[in-house]
């Protein structure tokens, strides 16, 4: 027996790769995987997909995965995530469309890592992906807030020049400086 979620992820890493679609993971699977690893059941990638892929995509996709072609026209035209779904393995995939500078440089930095062959974000990347998601959603998620701690807390190497650049953009700058506080009042 094989594992949906892996399944599903080279499926679509096959397909994005064939289309030559720009993508990285993101999301919990990558801060497990930047971080403190947490069993996750979310699939979220960034991709640089425009309109233009649309068709071909849900062609190349084929009757094994379920994929509205208009939804997803209408998502990437508002700068909203999408989903499709595996349907064998029903593993449904969360795809966020590269709209933005800051998707672009997730795009740019990231690199394989511990799932597979597939870029995953960098620690510094899903550090502020998480702190956006954080503040988007009212700043009460502990289990956002472990995994920007955890991040910071398990990469000695962490580009904080790079971080605070972008956190300063991101209008994000207080929850980094938190976090921070927080990890080292941990370390104490």
């Amino acid at each position: 027996m094989t594992d949906p979620f892996a399944e599903a992820l080279n499926l679509i890493a096959s397909v994005f790769g064939r289309l030559r679609i720009r993508y990285a993971i993101g999301g919990s699977l990558a801060s497990s995987t930047r971080g403190i690893w947490r069993s996750t059941m979310y699939l979220d990638l960034i991709a640089s997909i425009a309109p233009a892929h649309v068709d071909r995509l849900v062609e190349v996709l084929g009757p094994a995965w379920y994929a509205d072609a208009g939804m997803i026209r209408e998502s990437i035209g508002s700068g909203r995530p999408f989903n499709i779904i595996h349907i064998a393995s029903a593993q449904k995939i969360d795809i966020f469309p590269a709209t933005e500078a800051f998707h672009n440089a997730q795009l740019d930095r990231a690199s394989p890592a511990k799932v597979g062959l597939c870029p995953v974000t960098t620690a510094e990347d899903i550090l502020l992906a998480k702190l956006r998601w954080y503040r988007a959603g009212g700043e009460v998620s502990d289990r956002q807030w472990g995994d920007v701690t955890g991040i910071l807390a398990t990469n000695p190497n962490f580009d904080f020049t790079y971080a605070r650049s972008w956190a300063a953009r991101l209008e994000v700058e207080d929850l980094l400086d938190r976090a921070i506080a927080d990890i080292a009042r941990d370390n104490a």
